[in-house]
Parts: C-alpha cells; sequence; structure tokens
C-alpha cells in the first residue's frame, strides 16, 4: 500500500542574503568631489548626461564641490549602474547607494 500524501502547507525558508535593502526605494548615483575635475567640466557632464539645465547642474555641482557629494539622479538599479557607469566613463567618481 502507498504512503499518503501529505496535505498541510510546509513552510518555505528563504536564506538571507545578508543585505537589508527595500526595493521599493529608488536607488541613488552619488558623485564625490575629486581633485582633478573642474568646475566647468563637472557642469558640461551633468548637462550633457542628464540634460540638466545650467542652473541645475551648477547646483549639483556646487553641492560636490562644497558638500564632498551629491546625488545626481535616482530610479530602478539597472538605470542608477548606466548612469553611474556613464559618469565614470567621463572620469567622474560616481556610485549607488540605496
Amino acid at each position: 500500500m502507498d504512503a499518503p500524501l501529505l496535505t498541510h502547507p510546509t513552510p518555505v525558508i528563504v536564506p538571507g542574503t545578508g543585505e537589508d535593502l527595500d526595493i521599493d526605494r529608488p536607488w541613488q548615483v552619488v558623485v564625490w568631489n575629486d581633485p582633478v575635475n573642474t568646475m566647468t567640466y563637472v557642469v558640461y557632464v551633468f548637462r550633457k548626461l542628464f540634460g540638466y539645465d545650467e542652473t541645475k547642474a551648477t547646483e549639483l555641482m556646487l553641492q560636490v564641490h562644497h558638500e564632498g557629494r551629491a546625488i545626481v539622479s535616482d530610479g530602478p538599479r539597472e538605470q542608477a549602474e548606466i548612469d553611474c557607469f556613464r559618469l565614470q566613463g567621463h572620469g567622474l567618481w560616481a556610485t549607488i547607494e540605496q
């Protein structure tokens, strides 16, 4: 005779990743101050890559200069990684964070 099938649900064990990330929160692209790039160049890059007007790009550049960093874009992780890569390709020091 065959063994009866279990009809009660069994718990699902989900392994932890060690990271407590909120997937609903957008990822942020951070540009850090560096001693290499000129202020004019940083404004140029922000305008070119993100389409910011002169005023917005200058505000972000000054935030980087005075505070050491500025969040220049946010969104899904994939887009943040692309933005970060593009900034790095233009010689800026950029990272992403959530």
